[in-house]
């Protein structure tokens, strides 16, 4: 066995020699690209991790069955944890980008036409992987319009991969604890229950939202990409998230959320940075700048439908007694 020597085995002699500031190929004084060109080399290596991370979990997704008794719950739990915590990374970092004035960053600005952060790859196959088709993109004719031919087919052949979004969906209609024959009297009659106990609870200006009761959980919609059996197995995960055999289902469905928070936080922290960099002008790859990024911001949001079922939660002490037959199927094993 030969011996590993740290700056071969991490090849830092590739890493350390990726910089070439253009202005140095310019002649010009730009001191703060550097730094510009080491936080963009150090997101995509973050991405490159999280990309790595939730390739994972598609995997244990994709076979049609996640194996609760071997450990794969937990461990997609842990690893979407992780990414996470790599998106508050992601944020912070927004701090050192911001020791760079407007005007550090137009020494070298133009010199980058038309490359643009838009043109990240990564993030764009992120965003496809978790489930974000091109149809709900924010300004979808422009968002692979200024990539290379090959990058842009490569994305598009994204639109028929599973995404996350679709195998939780999946994972959450073959839920077996809304099965007959856990139901003497029938599961309909249960969540029959569930939407009374919900519209009871409604206020003054929200009385329109009895409808979507219906939407969700009966009707669904083209609009609409949990399915209602889906929805009715996370609303079910949700209220009687107590069972201690649904604590790690839980966990899951709020890490997911945790990871649209976590890219909007994103989002939101690099519009601030855009703007305070160069107000109201266009990007460097001809995107509205901030416009462009505050719509993204806004419609982007990937896991938004299991949110929504929060509209459907009551007091623990209102729930509806479970069946005993279920009560037992839910309890682990002697």
């Amino acid at each position: 066995m030969s011996n590993v020597y740290y700056p071969d085995y991490l090849q830092l002699d590739k890493i350390l020699g990726a910089q070439a500031p253009e202005s140095d190929k310019h002649g010009v004084e730009a001191h703060d690209e550097m730094l510009f060109i080491v936080i963009h080399q150090a997101y995509e290596l973050w991405f490159k991790q999280i990309l790595h991370e939730v390739g994972s979990v598609i995997t244990m997704f994709g076979d049609g069955h996640v194996d609760d008794n071997g450990g794969e719950l937990n461990i997609a739990v842990h690893r979407l944890q992780r990414v996470k915590t790599i998106l508050g990374v992601l944020v912070h970092q927004m701090d050192i980008m911001e020791t760079m004035t407007p005007l550090d960053f137009l020494d070298f600005r133009d010199l980058l036409r038309p490359a643009s952060g838009f043109q990240s790859m990564q993030f764009k196959i992120l965003e496809a992987r978790l489930g974000l088709r091109m149809e709900a993109r924010f300004g979808k004719q422009y968002y692979t319009s200024q990539l290379r031919a090959d990058h842009k087919a490569e994305i598009e052949a994204l639109e028929n991969a599973p995404t996350l979004l679709e195998l939780v969906n999946a994972w959450l209609e073959r839920m077996p604890f809304l099965e007959e024959r856990f139901w003497p009297a029938g599961e309909e009659a249960f969540f029959s229950r569930l939407e009374k106990l919900y519209t009871a609870g409604l206020v003054e200006g929200e009385q329109g939202n009895a409808a979507l009761w219906n939407k969700l959980f009966v009707e669904g919609g083209p609009d609409r990409r949990l399915s209602p059996n889906a929805c009715r197995s996370a609303l079910f995960i949700m209220l009687y998230r107590d069972e201690p055999i649904f604590q790690q289902a839980f966990r899951f469905l709020e890490a997911l959320l945790d990871i649209d928070e976590g890219m909007a936080a994103w989002r939101s922290r690099h519009i601030n940075m855009v703007h305070r960099m160069i107000g109201l002008r266009v990007g460097t790859g001809g995107s509205t700048g901030k416009a462009y990024l505050k719509g993204a911001m806004d419609s982007h949001y990937i896991f938004s439908e299991i949110a929504d079922l929060s509209s459907f939660l009551f007091e623990r002490r209102k729930l509806p007694v479970l069946p005993e037959k279920l009560r037992n199927a839910l309890r682990f094993g002697a």
